[in-house]
């Protein structure tokens, strides 16, 4: 029966109701008595209550469809609305659900593409900082330490200064274009990176403390970059943002088989600020595996962001 029908029929039964009552017990006179303007009162609310609640009763499950489609989100796949009965409402409900698998199908092919060209541009531009920025320091450097050790002595100190500038310079350039291009992964493998990653943001007022398990599955090259992102775009914003002192970056086995991230700190929190780039980047990463990403309040303060991955993201032989 469709959604029209439903409706009429529902509001034909009160009046039906109505009308036999007043060719029944209830009668009008005129001029109309009180009693009976007590009766036609209360008939009226009766009926008014009686649509009111078949209607609400009827159109429930529309309610229920419009707040699925409300709080749907793409970068939080998987939330399908309950279908219902028979009829244009469940017909309705699996076309959405049908249409958000499909909209979630084509989010993660997309995000998929992008971050693929992402990360062939962080190599690109790595590489270029590596072949030609950093060469040409490396060459400006020579030329300084030739200058230096023929120059008068009221210029040595200068060119020495000049120098060190320059060498700062260099190492600040191999340290992005590490962080383009994690090379420590591919060359040594995710332990190896994370821990070096440990190291890198280690600095006088913050300390990361690596924790690694031993025996964990071999994953494949595509899950082990993901974590490492995670991984380091979590400890950038601790860095940037937190305030913190003390961060711990883990990685575990999961019950299931799978591999789970953490990186925790004793920073301020996160408190009601809104998903940033950073976050969202995490997230559309995460679908790219099928993994679980949650951002949270941490158990003793300060901010948890957890990414557990599925077991069959282990590498094939």
């Amino acid at each position: 029966m469709t959604l029209y029908w439903r409706i009429f029929l529902l509001n034909a039964s009160v009046l039906l109701v109505a009308v036999l009552l007043l060719f029944g017990p209830v009668t009008v006179s005129t001029p109309v008595l009180p009693g009976e303007a007590v009766v036609l009162v209360a008939g009226l609310v009766a009926m008014l209550l009686a649509n009111a609640f078949l209607l609400r009763v009827g159109l429930a499950p529309l309610q229920r469809l419009t707040r699925a489609m409300r709080t749907a989100d793409l970068l939080k796949p998987g939330r399908r609305s309950e279908v219902a009965g028979r009829g244009e409402i469940a017909d309705l409900t699996r076309t959405f659900d049908t249409m958000l698998g499909r909209l979630e199908a084509e989010r993660a092919a997309s995000s998929a593409r992008a971050l693929s060209a992402q990360e062939a541009e962080r190599h690109r531009i790595a590489q270029e900082l590596h072949d030609e920025v950093g060469q040409t320091l490396t060459a400006v450097l020579l030329q300084l330490k030739h200058a230096a050790d023929h120059a008068p002595a009221e210029l040595r100190t200068e060119l020495h200064q000049a120098q060190e500038t320059t060498r700062a310079g260099l190492d600040e350039i191999r340290r992005i274009a590490r962080r383009l291009r994690p090379g420590v992964l591919e060359e040594l493998g995710l332990h190896s990176a994370l821990r070096s990653l440990a190291s890198e943001f280690s600095t006088r007022g913050l300390t990361v403390r690596p924790h690694i398990e031993a025996g964990l599955p071999k994953l494949d090259h595509e899950t082990e970059l993901v974590l490492y992102r995670v991984a380091q775009e979590g400890l950038t914003n601790t860095a940037r943002h937190a305030g913190a002192t003390r961060v711990g970056l883990s990685l575990r086995r999961l019950p299931g088989g799978g591999v789970g991230l953490l990186v925790e700190d004793d920073g301020r929190g996160i408190g009601g600020a809104p998903d940033g780039a950073g976050l969202r980047g995490m997230r559309e990463r995460a679908l790219l595996i099928g993994a679980e990403l949650s951002v949270r309040a941490g158990a003793n303060g300060g901010t948890e962001v957890r990414l557990d991955t599925t077991s069959d993201r282990a590498a094939t032989s």
